[in-house]
């Protein structure tokens, strides 16, 4: 019971979805608002009564979460680069000197290994997703290629670097609940997400480009690229990536007032009308939060937890189980670093029981916990993606190619049991 509010809300949205031709038909908002709705009426019979009052402090409290209020500082964030990005002309430089360098079957895999190069470097999915989704929507527009797949290359590459870079805070909630270092961590984990890098790009590679449809590279000017050359650089320094985003949305209004692009008032309503597209994202957001903590209450979370986690008979069915709790948790909250958080510690103790690595075991949570967040039309990946494209994000999940094959192929070496690790156990013997 717990859990119904998202369930209504899923069947809600799919079948309106389903039901019209178009997930459009249906704000995210609405659906959300309508689960929020109905979970602070529902009653636990697992938890202390509370009155209708102190349901709503519980929720407020969730959705004012600090993970969640640095969530929609990025998407404000993501919508000012946005606007000031595409109006200094930067996303245009960057599309133009891509098309002009590269043969036309390397433009998507190119946009893809920046993805991954980038989200590596800022250690966070969502600045990676609004960095690029201007290019990305720019490359769509000038060769023909669908704003879906685009954005799906995008998200994809986003959650490459979400899930193995050692400043993600995925990484350090998966290395931190199973007790190791982050390069025990990345050396299995790269192991099993390598093959879905390699055939995402070789399967964009052979994604047929109409080559007479892409326009002609326009101008280019280097010094456009200073915003995207800050965000990377200032990552790869160690800084935060709301600081880097700051500087970089700062050195775009400047280097477009140099150039005439606007004026230094206007530079403000370009950055605002960038923001304005975001906001139904941070409210989503933020009810998402709310409604996770009254689940919380109803006992819907422990219930998932605790269901998965028994009946365990093989290292195999151990591992497995990791990964099933991890994602479903992960639907459940769209917040993979809160998934890895609540799941760690019982994945923790199944490790030990059956001797599986720890290395191992964090790769499981962290990998099956991105795949996921970047597969939910209802998390801030797929959200920022449409918001910026102007499509439902539902659309986008059948691109997400990366996430879909790191899936798969966590699933067929969690069967195979590779790559090995010496679990605790053996260490001691």
């Amino acid at each position: 019971m717990g859990l119904l509010p998202l369930v209504i809300f899923l069947v809600v949205y799919f079948a309106m979805g389903i039901g019209t031709g178009d997930f459009g038909n249906f704000p995210l908002m609405i659906g959300i608002f309508l689960a929020s709705g109905i979970s602070l009426f529902m009653k636990s019979p697992v938890a202390e009564k509370k009155s209708f009052t102190e349901k709503m402090v519980m929720f407020c409290k969730g959705g004012g979460d600090d993970t969640l209020i640095l969530m929609v500082i990025i998407y404000m964030l993501a919508g000012a680069f946005y606007g000031v990005a595409s109006g200094m002309h930067a996303t245009d430089t960057v599309t133009n000197i891509g098309i002009s360098i590269l043969p036309a079957n390397m433009i998507l895999p190119g946009l893809f290994l920046i993805g991954c190069i980038l989200s590596f470097s800022m250690g966070t999915s969502m600045g990676t997703v609004a960095a690029l989704m201007p290019i990305g929507i720019d490359i769509a527009s000038k060769t023909g290629v669908s704003v879906a797949l685009v954005s799906g290359i995008v998200v994809g590459g986003a959650m490459f670097g979400d899930n193995l870079s050692f400043i993600s805070d995925t990484t350090i909630a998966a290395t931190t609940t199973q007790g190791i270092g982050n390069k025990e961590k990345f050396k299995a984990n790269i192991f099993m997400v390598g093959p879905a890098v390699i055939i995402t790009v070789v399967a964009l590679a052979l994604y047929p480009i109409d080559a007479t449809k892409i326009s002609a590279g326009g101008a280019i000017n280097f010094v456009n690229l200073v915003p995207y050359i800050l965000i990377i650089a200032l990552s790869l320094a160690g800084m935060h990536a709301v600081m880097a985003m700051t500087i970089s949305v700062i050195s775009g209004m400047v280097i477009g007032v140099f150039h005439g692009d606007f004026s230094f008032v206007k530079s403000f309503t370009v950055v605002h009308e960038g923001m304005k597209g975001m906001q139904d994202m941070a409210v989503i957001a933020i009810f998402v939060g709310g409604l996770v903590a009254i689940m919380q209450y109803l006992g819907g979370i422990d219930w998932l937890l605790n269901k998965l986690a028994k009946g365990m008979k093989s290292k195999v069915g151990a591992e497995l189980s990791i990964a099933a709790l991890v994602s479903l948790v992960d639907v459940a909250t769209t917040n993979n670093t809160i998934s890895i958080i609540a799941v760690g510690p019982i994945a923790k103790d199944i490790s030990e029981e059956f001797d599986i690595a720890p290395a191992r075991t964090a790769s499981i949570l962290d990998l099956f916990s991105s795949a996921f967040n970047g597969l939910t039309p209802y998390a801030g990946q797929l959200l920022t993606a449409g918001a910026m494209a102007k499509i439902a994000p539902v659309t986008i999940m059948p691109y997400v190619w990366y996430d879909i094959l790191m899936i798969i192929f966590g699933v067929i070496f969690i069967v195979i049991g590779w790559p090995k690790f010496k679990g605790k156990a053996a260490k001691a013997n």
